[in-house]
Parts: structure tokens; C-alpha cells; sequence
């Protein structure tokens, strides 16, 4: 079971700094830095093998991790963080998130969008998301329960999507508590504007 969290912002979780954090208990290979991040975040992230090369690709570029290049027989060059590296992930570390403007959340414009589609019920839009979000929590809790107790990452990470969930599941019900008191009148279908008629159609 898999789950992302995104926004426009670019995401609120960076490979880039984790990956520089796996750095700092020693170097390694790309195709092991894949496994033990997958292995650190409960398994949940899936993390394709040739977005951590082009990650590393670019850290190297930037001077925040070097590698020992490649010798005679091709094998896998091995990553180490670099003295910048550590300034880089001990200040993003300590940077608390922008938080100072909403994300631009698909779920919140759907329902702003479907209190003015003409024909569209937005009550039955709220509650169609509301079951969805209702069965990813049952599925989330049946995860934990499944879980390994020594599981601190995975833990970590199911109650932080089922507080994520929650909380929307929460929105959905005020938004409709509110559209409920104050209901929005339904535009009128807009009509096309009239085509103009050709010279030779009048005659």
C-alpha cells in the first residue's frame, strides 16, 4: 500500500536530504541508498532506482556528495556526504516547513468547483470522497494492526496518513455542515454565444 505526499509545492518529503541523511552513516552504493530509504520510510515511498542516480548526479554536481568513480571492472560507484552536505542537511533539518500558504489541494477545488457545476449535487460529491477517505483509513488501521511491533518507521508513518486522513474526512463534514446553513444558489447553464450568419446564408 502506497501513499504520497504532494502538493505543488514540489512535495513535503525530499529525497534529496534523505538521501544525504543515509549518507552520514557511511558511503554507499545508489542501488543500496534505494533499499534503505524504502526500508527507513515503512516501505511506503517507493523510490525508483534511476531518480536516486539522478539525485546523486546532482548532489556530486552541487558539492554535497562525492563519489569514487568507477574502477576497471564497472562496478557501482560508492556515495560519501561532503563537509557541504552535512551544512546542507543540518540546516534543512532545522528549516521548518512553508506552511504559510495553502497547498493547492486537488479535494478542496473539487468541491469549490462543485458548488457551481450546473447539475451537479456537491453534498453527494462531498460523500462519495468521504467513503473513499473512510475506506483508506480502514485499510491504513488494518496496516498497523498487521504491522511488526519493532516497526518504529512504519508506525510512525501509519499514524501520520491516518491524523492526514482524519483530518480531511473532518473538513468534509464541516464543508457540508456549512454548505448545508448556507446554501449556494446553482448558476444557469451558459449558453453559447449565437454563431454569426454568413452573406450567402441570408439570401
Amino acid at each position: 500500500m502506497h501513499t504520497r505526499y504532494t502538493d505543488d509545492r514540489g512535495g513535503s518529503m525530499s529525497v534529496r536530504h534523505a538521501l544525504l541523511a543515509l549518507l552520514t552513516e557511511g558511503p554507499k552504493y545508489g542501488l543500496q541508498l534505494r533499499q534503505e530509504f524504502e526500508a527507513r520510510t515503512g516501505e511506503v515511498w517507493p523510490l525508483n532506482v534511476g531518480q536516486v542516480y539522478t539525485t546523486l548526479q546532482r548532489l556530486e554536481r552541487d558539492g554535497l556528495v562525492e563519489s569514487d568513480g568507477e574502477d576497471g571492472a564497472g562496478t557501482q560507484k560508492s556515495f560519501r556526504i561532503t563537509a557541504a552536505g552535512a551544512i546542507e542537511l543540518d540546516a534543512w533539518l532545522r528549516t521548518p516547513p512553508d506552511l504559510s500558504s495553502p497547498p493547492r489541494d486537488e479535494l478542496v477545488i473539487k468541491v469549490l468547483v462543485a458548488i457551481r457545476v450546473p447539475g451537479v449535487d456537491v453534498h453527494e460529491v462531498i460523500q462519495t470522497h468521504r467513503r473513499r477517505l473512510v475506506e483508506l483509513m480502514q485499510e491504513w488501521t488494518r496496516v498497523k494492526r498487521n504491522a511488526s511491533g519493532d516497526d518504529l518507521s512504519l508506525a510512525l508513518v501509519v499514524d501520520a496518513e491516518l491524523f492526514r486522513l482524519d483530518s480531511v474526512v473532518r473538513w468534509l463534514d464541516a464543508a457540508e455542515s456549512r454548505l448545508r446553513r448556507s446554501p449556494v444558489s446553482t448558476p444557469a447553464p451558459v449558453r453559447p454565444p449565437n454563431k454569426p450568419v454568413r452573406e450567402g446564408a441570408r439570401r
